[in-house]
């Protein structure tokens, strides 16, 4: 099967859709299927097997901003690479972004997957701004899957319509398999995530900053409220910005407990599972996108969202007992498991198959 799969967002910024769309295609192709992926970039593609429309430029969306392109060149380009390509399907993830998912969506007449991940009012209002070309659009759709019931919640809201539930996925041996990063021995807490509100890093530097326990925080990424956070000069704090694939993983490696304190706004807790393929423990608040990949007390610990105090308690537990700790690795690497890059890929082909049966509406 030839399969082109399409991002809106830049593959030169790191993100979950962008992760989601290189990590689906390696599987695919090592599947036996051609699959070729199409999306902006700002500079020389990440991988082989990319096509790039165009650069970026960014918008706020969902809560955070997003790196998209649009316009004539992006829609020429788009149009041009699945042309010479000749797909039998069209997989678009976050169809209705302005940018090549969109342009692919009404200037072809290829069968299409639609793929929908954001899971937040907040996230679609321009989506409302543009309703009725919206929806008329999304009516092009042969088949439309969310990544987990919330977002297929706000994503018909919408355009209405069914949608079929493919959860995301994770190259888990990459991480499984990654070297650990160096440490001194200190226990390692350890948050990776754009530093903005709904990401609720102020929460995690507060509990942290009265946990009176012998540890280190890593924390990967940057973001608006970088500065703001970091003039509060909580000791034991390492702050690392924006770092690569490989030494993300090994840092995750080498982590004693992952933390996720997002607020709101979260489809599919993606990073959870890298976190739990690379062996750390995990804590993460009680949000439904997080509960869609931990189950509370059996693969993770949960906490309520913004809770100082609830945070500080379940790193302290985690910290003290080490049993309690391998409880919780050890139901986090068979959860993992069930999320790999291969079974995503194993999951859409029926999709694809689908989709093709079904044509254009």
């Amino acid at each position: 099967m030839r399969v082109s799969v399409l991002c809106p967002y830049s593959l030169s910024t790191p993100g979950g859709v962008q992760v989601q769309v290189l990590g689906l295609a390696r599987a695919l192709r090592a599947l036996g299927h051609d699959a070729r992926v199409i999306a902006p970039c700002d500079g020389p593609p990440p991988e082989p097997g990319v096509v790039t429309v165009g650069s970026s430029a960014a918008i706020r969306s969902n809560g955070s901003v997003s790196p998209v392109a649009a316009g004539r060149e992006v829609t020429r380009r788009t149009l041009d690479a699945i042309r010479t390509f000749g797909p039998d399907v069209l997989h678009l993830h976050e169809p209705m972004v302005p940018g090549p998912t969109i342009a692919a969506l009404l200037g072809t007449e290829v069968p299409s997957v639609g793929t929908f991940h954001a899971s937040s009012a907040q996230g679609i209002n321009w989506y409302r701004v543009f309703g009725r070309p919206v929806r008329s659009a999304s009516r092009q759709l042969s088949v439309r899957t969310a990544v987990s019931e919330e977002a297929r919640e706000s994503a018909a809201q919408v355009i209405g319509g069914h949608f079929w539930i493919v959860p995301n996925g994770i190259e888990a041996e990459r991480y499984a398999k990654a070297d650990p990063w160096p440490t001194d021995g200190t226990p390692v807490i350890l948050f990776v995530g754009r530093h903005e509100p709904r990401k609720g890093l102020g929460v995690l530097l507060d509990a942290f900053a009265g946990l009176e326990r012998d540890a280190s925080l890593w924390i990967i990424g940057e973001g608006p409220e970088t500065t703001a956070l970091q003039t509060r000069g909580v000791p034991d704090v390492e702050w690392l910005g924006t770092v690569g694939e490989v030494e993300k993983a090994a840092r995750l490696r080498a982590a004693t407990v992952f933390c996720a304190p997002s607020l709101r706004q979260e489809s599919f807790g993606i990073v959870l599972l890298e976190a739990m393929a690379a062996g750390a423990a995990v804590v993460a608040s009680d949000i439904a996108g997080y509960r869609n990949v931990a189950r509370p007390g059996e693969d993770a610990l949960l906490f309520p969202a913004g809770d100082v105090d609830a945070l500080r308690a379940r790193l302290r537990l985690l910290l003290d007992d080490a049993a309690r700790r391998a409880e919780l690795v050890t139901a986090g690497e068979r959860r993992a498991g069930q999320f790999s890059m291969e079974r995503l890929a194993e999951r859409y082909l029926p999709v694809y198959e689908a989709a093709i049966a079904r044509g254009r509406p």
